[in-house]
């Protein structure tokens, strides 16, 4: 994949790219895939871009989380398949929205897609 080197109407499609690759039972964070897309100080903006997401097919953003672990957008998963619901079926354990063993789940697109 291509990482653009600045926020550019690609953005948003470059977020979901890369959210698709995060494998099942891990989890990313907001600033780490900014920081891979060549936008370091933009996790809000990956944040909304996934906020839009769920109407498109196959992009994980329950495996995405804060950069302690925590489910901060929980809020924005539809009710009847809430954020915690989809980890706890890929086996990721969350306790008090946040994600147990969190260092260990940690998947940095920036070490993961340059080998």
């Amino acid at each position: 994949m291509k990482k653009p080197s600045k926020l550019g109407e690609d953005f948003f499609h470059n977020v979901h790219e890369v959210v698709k690759l995060i494998p099942a039972g891990r989890v990313s964070t907001y600033g780490a895939i900014a920081n891979y897309l060549g936008a370091k100080r933009s996790a809000r903006m990956v944040g909304y871009a996934l906020n839009g997401s769920f109407s498109l097919d196959n992009v994980p953003a329950h495996r995405v989380v804060n950069r302690l672990g925590i489910l901060s957008g929980k809020h924005h998963f539809p009710p009847e398949r809430p954020m915690e619901m989809a980890l706890a079926e890929e086996g990721v354990t969350v306790i008090e929205d946040k994600v147990q063993n969190f260092e260990e789940l940690f998947w940095d697109p920036a070490i993961e897609l340059a080998l």
